[in-house]
């Protein structure tokens, strides 16, 4: 199966061409989802909704159905998709849902946490195929992020994404989507920041134009970085704390201050800001 018409793929794969960044912003509620998709549809965006499986298994069905209705009938182009994947039945939940006509645009297979590629292929194709049979295309991560976020697993120690093994592994794998580890990790950065260019430029070279790729521990990067990092071929850019946080502070601080519906509009606009600046940053305004 091609994928032909498949949300996360087309929006990916038009940011690559133009050289621009997706923002897939992580949310935990509908107030975040209608905070992204108002900033999106302000800013003429592109952009994905990223659920995490904690946030599924509390939702369920009627909350993803929630989830792909905000982003399909938007007047801009948004996917819906599930971030980190990594425990069996986090991955089934999502696809007896996709099997039920309730399908994500795509979801990561997570299999990281693996001794080696032969392991992360071996627990991430069954799981691949059964999603290529809805339609579902997957992202899988090549090497290993360190660190942890809300409802994620923690990983101490970080394997970096070796370029010529990385065509065998998508092929191994079936996926179609690529994360690779660069020196990125989950959560805040000790030391600063220091990604190899140098994996991406060669990805970039193996992959142009058929494997899109994703950069995830994107926490309190300055944004020249991000810049840099979709020069050298990143299309995906999976953000969390950045928006959570302040929104979080500002509905906590609303509520004991506010009417509920001022207390929500308020934070909701706290949340959709974040994403415009991100929109701003990845160059994506005015591209739906």
């Amino acid at each position: 199966m091609s994928f032909t018409g498949n949300r996360t793929l087309e929006i990916l794969r038009k940011a690559e061409r133009e050289g621009y960044g997706i923002l897939a912003q992580t949310c935990y509620d509908a107030h975040c989802v209608i905070g992204l998709v108002r900033a999106a549809e302000r800013c003429r965006s592109p952009a994905i909704i990223n659920l995490f499986p904690v946030t599924l298994a509390y939702g369920k069905g009627p909350f993803l159905q929630f989830c792909l209705n905000a982003a399909h009938q938007a007047s801009v182009p948004i996917a819906v998709n599930l971030d980190h994947a990594t425990d069996p039945e986090h991955l089934e939940l999502a696809l007896s849902l996709a099997e039920a006509g309730i399908a994500f645009d795509s979801i990561m297979v997570d299999a990281s946490h693996a001794e080696s590629d032969e392991e992360n292929i071996a627990l991430a194709r069954p799981y691949v195929e059964r999603a290529r049979k809805c339609g579902v295309p997957v992202e899988v991560e090549l090497g290993r992020l360190e660190g942890g976020e809300a409802g994620l697993r923690m990983i101490s120690d970080a394997k970096l994404t070796d370029p010529a093994k990385a065509l065998t592994f998508m092929n191994g794998t079936g996926a179609v989507v690529l994360a690779p580890s660069i020196g990125n990790l989950h959560g805040s950065y000790i030391n600063p920041p220091n990604f190899r260019q140098d994996i991406l430029k060669s990805l970039q070279a193996t992959f142009k134009g058929s494997v899109p790729l994703c950069l995830h521990g994107t926490d309190e990067l300055p944004d020249w970085l991000f810049v840099e990092c979709i020069k050298n071929g990143i299309s995906k850019i999976n953000v969390n704390s950045w928006g959570r946080d302040p929104y979080a502070k500002a509905l906590a601080a609303g509520l004991q201050s506010k009417p509920f519906p001022d207390a929500v509009e308020e934070a909701t606009e706290v949340f959709a800001k974040v994403c415009e600046r991100f929109f701003n940053v990845f160059q994506s305004v005015g591209k739906a």
